[in-house]
């Protein structure tokens, strides 16, 4: 058997190189560590995630013993794995670029916070760190999507506010940037988990609803403080 396996191991680990090590060890000749690892039959296959890689870690391979059941297995554990793209303020050309780069460009506008006083900008604080959160939690449900994500204080990107049909219905607003098609889509709904989750799954599932940005060009962006909140 584990010569059998053997070259569908060695094909999985050429096709997951860089995003999965794969190792082999004799267990005939390592007794201890296969003692350890509760190893009973030949071969067997554990798989470790990421982090402290001891035997509460190690998990039992329940696929298939080919190489395309070995790499299948693996990317499932991957995406399961990967950590979700970070939700970043829109702080000026860089970091738009860097999100536009993506198949996707979330952009969520946020009410301003104002300053009268530290009882009222805690308050205002936790209301804008609300509404990033529901951010982070779609970047974290739609992780494997190539989307990159930003938040902007309101009133302060106009010309990306007025090239995505935000600007001046109020805060908080969403859009989408698709900066290779020259597209974007506004989210017209409450800002809230459900509506957002609404508006992505039928953005991915194809159901056409962008429109065309003016001029074919994506929108000027300027300097913005970063907010320490």
């Amino acid at each position: 058997h584990c010569k059998n396996l053997a070259p569908h191991w060695a094909s999985a680990a050429t096709e997951l190189k860089g995003r999965a090590k794969l190792g082999a060890l004799d267990a005939t000749v390592h007794t201890i560590q296969s003692s350890k690892y509760g190893v009973q039959g030949f071969p067997t296959i554990k798989f470790f995630p990421p982090g402290v890689k001891d035997s509460s870690s190690a998990q039992e391979y329940d696929g298939g013993r080919t190489s395309g059941d070995i790499i299948s297995w693996a990317e499932t554990k991957l995406v399961l794995n990967i950590d979700p793209p970070e939700v970043k303020q829109l702080v000026g050309e860089e970091s738009f670029k860097e999100c536009t780069e993506n198949q996707l460009c979330m952009v969520g506008f946020l009410p301003h916070i104002l300053d009268s006083g530290t009882i009222a900008l805690t308050c205002y604080a936790q209301e804008r760190n609300k509404y990033i959160d529901i951010l982070k939690d779609m970047a974290e449900k739609y992780k494997t999507r190539p989307f990159g994500w930003l938040w902007s204080e309101g009133a302060v990107q106009t010309k990306l506010e007025e090239a995505v049909d935000v600007g001046g219905f109020g805060y908080p607003a969403i859009a989408t940037l698709n900066g290779r098609k020259m597209k974007y889509a506004p989210l017209r709904g409450a800002f809230s988990k459900e509506s957002v989750d609404e508006f992505l799954r039928v953005l991915t599932a194809g159901h056409d609803g962008t429109k065309s940005l003016r001029g074919a060009s994506l929108p000027s962006v300027v300097f913005a403080e970063p907010w320490d909140g």
